[in-house]
Protein backbone atom coordinates (compact mmCIF):
# COMPACT_ATOMS: atom_id res chain seq x y z
CA UNK A 1 0.00 0.00 0.00
CA UNK A 2 1.05 3.58 -0.63
CA UNK A 3 1.34 4.54 3.00
CA UNK A 4 3.56 1.57 3.79
CA UNK A 5 6.35 2.81 1.55
CA UNK A 6 9.04 4.82 3.29
CA UNK A 7 9.66 6.89 0.15
CA UNK A 8 6.72 7.34 -2.23
CA UNK A 9 6.36 8.83 -5.69
CA UNK A 10 4.98 11.95 -4.00
CA UNK A 11 8.26 12.36 -2.09
CA UNK A 12 10.30 12.08 -5.28
CA UNK A 13 8.02 14.71 -6.82
CA UNK A 14 8.72 17.13 -3.97
CA UNK A 15 12.48 16.57 -4.22
CA UNK A 16 12.32 17.11 -7.99
CA UNK A 17 10.39 20.37 -7.51
CA UNK A 18 13.13 21.53 -5.15
CA UNK A 19 15.80 20.66 -7.73
CA UNK A 20 13.87 22.63 -10.36
CA UNK A 21 13.96 25.62 -7.99
CA UNK A 22 17.74 25.31 -7.62
CA UNK A 23 18.12 25.10 -11.40
CA UNK A 24 15.89 28.16 -11.88
CA UNK A 25 18.01 30.12 -9.39
CA UNK A 26 21.25 29.18 -11.17
CA UNK A 27 19.92 29.64 -14.70
CA UNK A 28 17.32 32.47 -14.64
CA UNK A 29 14.08 31.52 -16.37
CA UNK A 30 13.49 33.42 -19.60
CA UNK A 31 12.49 30.98 -22.32
CA UNK A 32 8.92 29.84 -22.88
CA UNK A 33 9.72 26.14 -22.45
CA UNK A 34 11.61 26.74 -19.21
CA UNK A 35 8.76 28.87 -17.88
CA UNK A 36 6.23 26.16 -18.69
CA UNK A 37 8.49 23.58 -17.03
CA UNK A 38 8.71 25.69 -13.87
CA UNK A 39 4.94 26.26 -13.80
CA UNK A 40 4.32 22.51 -14.01
CA UNK A 41 6.61 21.85 -11.05
CA UNK A 42 5.10 24.75 -9.10
CA UNK A 43 1.73 23.01 -9.38
CA UNK A 44 3.38 19.67 -8.59
CA UNK A 45 5.03 21.16 -5.51
CA UNK A 46 1.67 22.46 -4.25
CA UNK A 47 0.03 19.06 -4.71
CA UNK A 48 2.97 17.28 -3.10
CA UNK A 49 2.98 19.59 -0.08
CA UNK A 50 -0.72 19.07 0.62
CA UNK A 51 -0.43 15.30 0.19
CA UNK A 52 2.56 15.15 2.56
CA UNK A 53 0.66 17.21 5.14
CA UNK A 54 -2.29 14.81 4.86
CA UNK A 55 -0.02 11.81 5.53
CA UNK A 56 1.40 13.53 8.61
CA UNK A 57 -2.13 14.39 9.75
CA UNK A 58 -3.10 10.70 9.53
CA UNK A 59 -0.14 9.83 11.74
CA UNK A 60 -0.46 12.48 14.47
CA UNK A 61 -4.25 12.51 14.70
CA UNK A 62 -6.97 15.04 13.86
CA UNK A 63 -6.12 17.76 16.41
CA UNK A 64 -2.52 18.43 15.38
CA UNK A 65 -3.11 17.12 11.86
CA UNK A 66 -5.75 19.76 11.13
CA UNK A 67 -3.33 22.52 12.10
CA UNK A 68 -0.45 21.03 10.08
CA UNK A 69 -2.59 20.81 6.96
CA UNK A 70 -4.03 24.30 7.42
CA UNK A 71 -0.63 25.88 8.07
CA UNK A 72 0.90 24.10 5.06
CA UNK A 73 -1.82 25.34 2.73
CA UNK A 74 -1.55 28.84 4.22
CA UNK A 75 2.22 28.95 3.63
CA UNK A 76 1.59 28.11 -0.03
CA UNK A 77 -1.19 30.66 -0.41
CA UNK A 78 0.72 33.43 1.36
CA UNK A 79 3.85 32.70 -0.70
CA UNK A 80 1.93 33.15 -3.94
CA UNK A 81 0.16 36.29 -2.70
CA UNK A 82 3.28 37.96 -1.28
CA UNK A 83 5.26 37.17 -4.44
CA UNK A 84 2.72 39.07 -6.52
CA UNK A 85 2.33 41.89 -3.97
CA UNK A 86 6.08 42.47 -4.02
CA UNK A 87 5.95 43.42 -7.71
CA UNK A 88 4.43 46.80 -6.72
CA UNK A 89 2.04 47.00 -9.66
CA UNK A 90 -1.17 49.02 -9.56
CA UNK A 91 -3.20 45.92 -8.72
CA UNK A 92 -0.86 44.42 -6.11
CA UNK A 93 -2.88 45.68 -3.10
CA UNK A 94 -5.95 43.68 -4.24
CA UNK A 95 -4.20 40.33 -4.75
CA UNK A 96 -4.86 39.09 -1.20
CA UNK A 97 -8.51 40.13 -1.32
CA UNK A 98 -9.11 38.53 -4.72
CA UNK A 99 -7.41 35.28 -3.68
CA UNK A 100 -9.21 34.92 -0.36
CA UNK A 101 -12.58 35.77 -1.91
CA UNK A 102 -12.00 33.34 -4.77
CA UNK A 103 -11.07 30.63 -2.26
CA UNK A 104 -14.25 31.36 -0.30
CA UNK A 105 -16.42 31.09 -3.42
CA UNK A 106 -14.67 27.90 -4.52
CA UNK A 107 -15.14 26.08 -1.21
CA UNK A 108 -18.70 27.24 -0.45
CA UNK A 109 -20.07 26.89 -3.97
CA UNK A 110 -17.63 24.97 -6.17
CA UNK A 111 -16.40 22.15 -3.93
CA UNK A 112 -19.60 21.83 -1.90
CA UNK A 113 -21.76 22.07 -5.02
CA UNK A 114 -19.85 19.30 -6.79
CA UNK A 115 -19.82 17.07 -3.70
CA UNK A 116 -23.55 17.42 -3.03
CA UNK A 117 -24.40 16.93 -6.71
CA UNK A 118 -22.22 13.82 -7.08
CA UNK A 119 -23.35 12.35 -3.77
CA UNK A 120 -26.98 13.19 -4.44
CA UNK A 121 -27.00 11.60 -7.88
CA UNK A 122 -25.49 8.40 -6.46
CA UNK A 123 -27.21 8.18 -3.06
CA UNK A 124 -30.37 10.30 -3.70
CA UNK A 125 -30.39 11.95 -0.25
CA UNK A 126 -27.37 12.82 1.88
CA UNK A 127 -27.22 13.32 5.64
CA UNK A 128 -24.81 15.40 7.72
CA UNK A 129 -24.49 17.11 11.10
CA UNK A 130 -26.41 20.37 10.75
CA UNK A 131 -25.19 21.76 14.12
CA UNK A 132 -21.50 21.47 13.26
CA UNK A 133 -21.91 22.45 9.62
CA UNK A 134 -23.93 25.58 10.38
CA UNK A 135 -21.30 26.50 12.98
CA UNK A 136 -18.64 26.23 10.27
CA UNK A 137 -20.76 28.38 7.98
CA UNK A 138 -21.23 30.92 10.78
CA UNK A 139 -17.48 31.16 11.34
CA UNK A 140 -16.98 31.73 7.61
CA UNK A 141 -19.68 34.42 7.58
CA UNK A 142 -18.06 36.35 10.44
CA UNK A 143 -14.53 35.99 9.04
CA UNK A 144 -15.57 37.13 5.57
CA UNK A 145 -17.52 40.09 6.97
CA UNK A 146 -14.60 41.24 9.14
CA UNK A 147 -12.02 40.95 6.37
CA UNK A 148 -13.89 41.61 3.12
CA UNK A 149 -16.94 43.78 3.94
CA UNK A 150 -16.23 45.89 7.03
CA UNK A 151 -13.21 47.69 5.44
CA UNK A 152 -15.70 49.40 3.11
CA UNK A 153 -17.35 51.20 6.04
CA UNK A 154 -14.39 52.36 8.14
CA UNK A 155 -13.38 56.02 8.05
CA UNK A 156 -9.81 56.02 9.41
CA UNK A 157 -8.28 55.26 6.00
CA UNK A 158 -9.28 55.07 2.35
CA UNK A 159 -12.35 53.04 1.42
CA UNK A 160 -11.69 49.31 1.38
CA UNK A 161 -8.63 49.50 3.63
CA UNK A 162 -7.84 49.17 7.33
CA UNK A 163 -5.52 51.25 9.49
CA UNK A 164 -2.60 49.48 11.20
CA UNK A 165 -4.52 49.17 14.46
CA UNK A 166 -7.61 47.85 12.69
CA UNK A 167 -5.53 45.30 10.78
CA UNK A 168 -3.98 44.04 14.00
CA UNK A 169 -7.38 43.74 15.71
CA UNK A 170 -9.03 41.92 12.78
CA UNK A 171 -6.04 39.59 12.46
CA UNK A 172 -6.14 38.68 16.15
CA UNK A 173 -9.93 38.25 16.09
CA UNK A 174 -9.63 35.95 13.06
CA UNK A 175 -6.96 33.82 14.74
CA UNK A 176 -8.98 33.53 17.96
CA UNK A 177 -12.11 32.52 16.06
CA UNK A 178 -10.24 29.96 13.96
CA UNK A 179 -8.49 28.55 17.03
CA UNK A 180 -11.86 28.16 18.74
CA UNK A 181 -13.20 26.37 15.67
CA UNK A 182 -10.30 23.91 15.61
CA UNK A 183 -10.74 23.28 19.35
CA UNK A 184 -14.45 22.59 18.84
CA UNK A 185 -13.79 20.28 15.89
CA UNK A 186 -11.10 18.23 17.57
CA UNK A 187 -11.77 18.44 21.33
CA UNK A 188 -14.83 20.00 22.94
CA UNK A 189 -17.58 19.26 20.38
CA UNK A 190 -16.01 16.92 17.85
CA UNK A 191 -19.18 14.81 17.74
CA UNK A 192 -20.92 17.77 16.06
CA UNK A 193 -18.53 17.43 13.11
CA UNK A 194 -18.48 13.62 12.85
CA UNK A 195 -20.52 11.69 10.31
CA UNK A 196 -21.64 9.19 12.95
CA UNK A 197 -21.00 5.51 13.44
CA UNK A 198 -20.50 4.90 9.73
CA UNK A 199 -17.73 7.44 9.42
CA UNK A 200 -14.35 6.05 8.42
CA UNK A 201 -11.01 7.78 8.40
CA UNK A 202 -8.58 7.73 5.50
CA UNK A 203 -6.33 5.31 7.34
CA UNK A 204 -9.25 2.93 7.79
CA UNK A 205 -10.09 3.14 4.11
CA UNK A 206 -6.49 2.40 3.06
CA UNK A 207 -6.15 -0.27 5.71
CA UNK A 208 -3.13 1.09 7.54
CA UNK A 209 -1.93 4.05 9.55
CA UNK A 210 1.26 5.68 8.22
CA UNK A 211 4.36 4.41 10.02
CA UNK A 212 6.68 6.68 11.98
CA UNK A 213 9.32 6.45 9.22
CA UNK A 214 6.70 7.28 6.61
CA UNK A 215 5.57 10.31 8.61
CA UNK A 216 9.17 11.54 9.01
CA UNK A 217 9.78 11.13 5.29
CA UNK A 218 6.57 13.02 4.55
CA UNK A 219 7.67 15.82 6.89
CA UNK A 220 10.98 16.16 5.01
CA UNK A 221 9.06 16.02 1.74
CA UNK A 222 6.73 18.74 3.03
CA UNK A 223 9.67 21.03 3.81
CA UNK A 224 11.18 20.49 0.34
CA UNK A 225 7.81 21.13 -1.30
CA UNK A 226 7.12 24.32 0.65
CA UNK A 227 10.58 25.73 -0.12
CA UNK A 228 10.08 24.86 -3.79
CA UNK A 229 6.65 26.49 -3.91
CA UNK A 230 7.81 29.66 -2.15
CA UNK A 231 10.89 29.96 -4.37
CA UNK A 232 9.20 29.15 -7.69
CA UNK A 233 6.25 31.43 -6.96
CA UNK A 234 8.68 34.30 -6.34
CA UNK A 235 10.55 33.59 -9.58
CA UNK A 236 7.39 33.12 -11.66
CA UNK A 237 5.30 35.97 -10.22
CA UNK A 238 6.27 38.52 -12.94
CA UNK A 239 5.52 35.92 -15.62
CA UNK A 240 2.11 35.11 -14.12
CA UNK A 241 1.08 38.77 -14.08
CA UNK A 242 2.42 39.50 -17.57
CA UNK A 243 0.59 36.45 -18.95
CA UNK A 244 -2.70 37.61 -17.42
CA UNK A 245 -2.14 41.08 -18.90
CA UNK A 246 -1.26 39.65 -22.32
CA UNK A 247 -4.47 37.62 -22.36
CA UNK A 248 -6.45 40.73 -21.50
CA UNK A 249 -8.08 38.97 -18.56
CA UNK A 250 -9.38 40.96 -15.56
CA UNK A 251 -6.98 41.31 -12.64
CA UNK A 252 -9.25 39.26 -10.37
CA UNK A 253 -8.36 36.20 -12.46
CA UNK A 254 -4.94 36.12 -10.75
CA UNK A 255 -6.61 35.49 -7.39
CA UNK A 256 -8.85 32.80 -8.89
CA UNK A 257 -5.85 30.99 -10.38
CA UNK A 258 -4.00 31.03 -7.04
CA UNK A 259 -7.07 29.75 -5.17
CA UNK A 260 -7.63 26.93 -7.68
CA UNK A 261 -3.99 25.82 -7.42
CA UNK A 262 -4.05 25.81 -3.63
CA UNK A 263 -7.44 24.09 -3.25
CA UNK A 264 -7.14 21.49 -6.03
CA UNK A 265 -5.95 18.61 -3.77
CA UNK A 266 -8.62 19.37 -1.16
CA UNK A 267 -11.25 19.35 -3.91
CA UNK A 268 -10.30 15.83 -4.98
CA UNK A 269 -10.32 14.57 -1.39
CA UNK A 270 -13.76 16.10 -0.75
CA UNK A 271 -15.18 14.60 -3.95
CA UNK A 272 -13.88 11.14 -3.05
CA UNK A 273 -15.55 11.38 0.37
CA UNK A 274 -18.88 12.43 -1.19
CA UNK A 275 -18.82 9.44 -3.55
CA UNK A 276 -18.77 7.02 -0.59
CA UNK A 277 -21.63 8.86 1.15
CA UNK A 278 -19.37 10.74 3.60
CA UNK A 279 -20.72 14.23 2.93
CA UNK A 280 -19.81 15.43 6.42
CA UNK A 281 -16.15 14.74 5.66
CA UNK A 282 -16.50 16.73 2.43
CA UNK A 283 -18.12 19.64 4.28
CA UNK A 284 -15.43 19.62 6.98
CA UNK A 285 -12.70 19.70 4.32
CA UNK A 286 -14.31 22.41 2.21
CA UNK A 287 -15.59 24.78 4.89
CA UNK A 288 -12.54 24.15 7.08
CA UNK A 289 -10.25 25.08 4.18
CA UNK A 290 -12.25 28.26 3.62
CA UNK A 291 -11.98 29.24 7.28
CA UNK A 292 -8.23 28.60 7.29
CA UNK A 293 -7.79 30.52 4.04
CA UNK A 294 -9.24 33.66 5.62
CA UNK A 295 -8.23 33.31 9.28
CA UNK A 296 -4.59 32.40 8.63
CA UNK A 297 -3.86 34.11 5.31
CA UNK A 298 -5.17 37.59 6.17
CA UNK A 299 -3.08 37.89 9.39
CA UNK A 300 0.03 36.69 7.54
CA UNK A 301 -0.47 39.08 4.63
CA UNK A 302 -1.33 41.90 7.06
CA UNK A 303 1.95 41.30 8.89
CA UNK A 304 3.83 41.49 5.59
CA UNK A 305 1.96 44.67 4.67
CA UNK A 306 2.78 46.35 7.98
CA UNK A 307 6.42 45.24 8.09
CA UNK A 308 7.26 46.29 4.53
CA UNK A 309 4.81 49.20 4.22
CA UNK A 310 2.87 47.59 1.37
CA UNK A 311 -0.66 48.84 0.62
CA UNK A 312 -3.41 46.29 1.28
CA UNK A 313 -6.97 46.63 -0.04
CA UNK A 314 -9.46 44.16 1.46
CA UNK A 315 -12.94 45.58 0.77
CA UNK A 316 -14.98 43.90 -1.96
CA UNK A 317 -16.79 45.71 -4.75
CA UNK A 318 -20.60 45.68 -4.92
CA UNK A 319 -20.69 42.54 -7.10
CA UNK A 320 -18.55 40.68 -4.59
CA UNK A 321 -20.85 41.60 -1.72
CA UNK A 322 -23.87 40.37 -3.71
CA UNK A 323 -22.16 37.02 -4.31
CA UNK A 324 -21.20 36.83 -0.64
CA UNK A 325 -24.79 37.45 0.48
CA UNK A 326 -26.38 34.95 -1.90
CA UNK A 327 -23.75 32.35 -0.99
CA UNK A 328 -24.50 32.47 2.73
CA UNK A 329 -28.25 32.71 2.09
CA UNK A 330 -28.14 29.57 -0.06
CA UNK A 331 -25.86 27.91 2.49
CA UNK A 332 -28.33 28.53 5.30
CA UNK A 333 -31.02 26.70 3.32
CA UNK A 334 -28.69 23.87 2.27
CA UNK A 335 -27.29 23.14 5.73
CA UNK A 336 -30.28 23.97 7.92
CA UNK A 337 -32.05 20.60 7.96
CA UNK A 338 -29.24 18.05 8.04
CA UNK A 339 -30.46 16.49 4.78
CA UNK A 340 -29.65 17.56 1.23
CA UNK A 341 -30.16 16.47 -2.38
CA UNK A 342 -28.52 17.02 -5.76
CA UNK A 343 -30.73 20.10 -6.30
CA UNK A 344 -28.94 21.89 -3.47
CA UNK A 345 -25.63 21.06 -5.12
CA UNK A 346 -26.84 22.48 -8.43
CA UNK A 347 -27.87 25.72 -6.71
CA UNK A 348 -24.33 26.23 -5.39
CA UNK A 349 -22.78 25.31 -8.75
CA UNK A 350 -24.93 27.94 -10.49
CA UNK A 351 -23.62 30.54 -8.03
CA UNK A 352 -20.06 29.37 -8.72
CA UNK A 353 -20.54 29.48 -12.49
CA UNK A 354 -22.02 32.98 -12.20
CA UNK A 355 -19.04 34.13 -10.13
CA UNK A 356 -16.59 32.83 -12.74
CA UNK A 357 -18.60 34.33 -15.61
CA UNK A 358 -18.81 37.79 -14.02
CA UNK A 359 -15.11 37.63 -13.07
CA UNK A 360 -14.12 36.91 -16.67
CA UNK A 361 -16.71 39.27 -18.18
CA UNK A 362 -17.09 42.11 -15.66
Amino acid sequence: MANSKTISSNDWLSFTSFLVLLFAMIAPIGEGLLIAFAVVFLAAGISSAVHSAEVIAERVGPALGTLILAISVTVIEVALIVSLMSNDTADSPQIARDTVFAALMIVTNGIIGICILLGGLKHKELGFQSVGTTALLGVLAVLSTLTLVLPLFTTSTNKGTYSAGQLIFVSLASLVLYGSLVWSQTKSHKNFFAAGETEVSESEITGTRPSKKRAITSFISLLFSLVAVVGLSKILSPTIESTINALGAPKAVVGIVIAILVLAPETLAAMNAAKINELQTSLNLALGSGAASIALTIPAVSLYSLMFDKPLTLGLDSKGIVFLMVTFLAGSFTFGSGRTTSLHGLIHLVIMASFLAISLMP
